[in-house]
């Protein structure tokens, strides 16, 4: 099953040119049953990464593209008046949301109810629409994205949507070879003589059958301190380290832990390990924590990223034996 999985994760990195780590970070997080943010400035492959994931995966994939004149029902679906013959029944069209892979295009142009009503399915994994509930399918993961830079007409998504995100991920620019290598697999592609190549597909009893597969690796004491004891520091920071008091406003919820705990088990799972290791609760603690620490106004005054405050927080918090 390992070797299947890094089979599925080569083949979206063969599509993704040059972006290998935001491939693993959303590997980790669909194998770990959570929601992944992305940010990134235009151009940088969002969607191409996420239409990469649905087509080698057996899986629905419906695309949302929010704007500020966006309705609830509009994702959720509602409630339609039937006709047959004389009769008129209502009945359910379910909207886009009911997919397995959701990319929430420009998450942050929408309002507030659309984005209530997509935080109902996220965290509930339901919708209710006219006093009924409709559940979402088995395999449900979110993959908003959102633009750093123009903030003319965005609402700023809530603290409480940003803390159910298992992950905010970061797209950078290439490297000069990777984008090299981009123009020339581009060429490939607009090529109409050459014929696609046979994908193989992923299918979602594999992914459920990872998922019980990580819920087995163990995870010691010492482990579960390290993870408690890093999420504690980004509320008590001063304690640890006077800049760290300075740049933190408010600190992670008790859901960085859980996040934690969930992304280095599929971590250690996929290093071919039962056992969770000080280096896996390292290898993602940047995209797990970074939305859920506020920064201060020193902080920002002074450029200090999130990343820079948690590689001060991986510093200065010790490891326990």
């Amino acid at each position: 099953m390992r070797e299947t999985i890094l089979r599925f994760e080569a083949s979206i990195g063969e599509a993704v040119v040059g972006q290998e780590a935001v491939v693993r970070q959303i590997l980790i997080a669909l194998l770990a049953d959570g929601h992944v943010l992305l940010e990134s400035l235009p151009g940088l492959a969002k969607t191409r990464t996420v239409k990469a994931i649905a087509k080698r995966l057996a899986a629905t994939m419906k695309r949302i593209q929010f704007t500020p004149d966006l309705l609830p029902s509009d994702i959720t679906g509602a409630e339609t008046l039937l006709q047959s013959g004389t009769e008129h029944t209502l009945a359910f069209q379910p909207g886009p949301i009911f997919g397995n892979l959701i990319l929430a295009d420009e998450i942050n142009r929408a309002p507030a109810k659309v984005q209530s009503a997509l935080l109902e399915a996220m965290e509930e994994r339901q919708i209710s629409v006219a006093g009924k509930t409709h559940p979402m399918p088995d395999l449900f993961l979110v993959m908003a994205t959102q633009n750093p830079i123009e903030q003319e007409g965005t609402y700023p998504l809530p603290e409480a949507q940003m803390d159910r995100f298992l992950f905010k991920v970061l797209i950078t620019y290439p490297s000069p070879q990777s984008e090299r290598d981009m123009l020339r697999m581009l060429r490939r592609e607009s090529d109409a003589k050459s014929a696609p190549a046979a994908i193989e597909t992923l299918s979602q009893e594999d992914v459920f059958a990872v998922r019980r597969a990580v819920q087995q690796i163990g995870v010691a004491p010492a482990i579960d301190e390290y993870i408690v004891s890093l999420v504690n520091a980004t509320r008590h920071g001063a304690k640890l380290d006077a800049d760290l008091g300075k740049w933190i406003e408010i600190g992670a919820s008790p859901r960085g832990a859980i996040g934690l705990d969930r992304a280095s088990r599929v971590a250690a799972w996929l290093q071919d390990r039962d056992f969770v290791t000080p280096d896996d609760v390292r290898a993602v603690i940047h995209p797990v924590l970074r939305h859920r620490l506020i920064l201060s106004y020193d902080a920002n005054a002074d450029n200090i990223s999130a990343d820079q405050v948690i590689d001060r927080l991986v510093e200065k918090v010790a490891v326990p034996a």
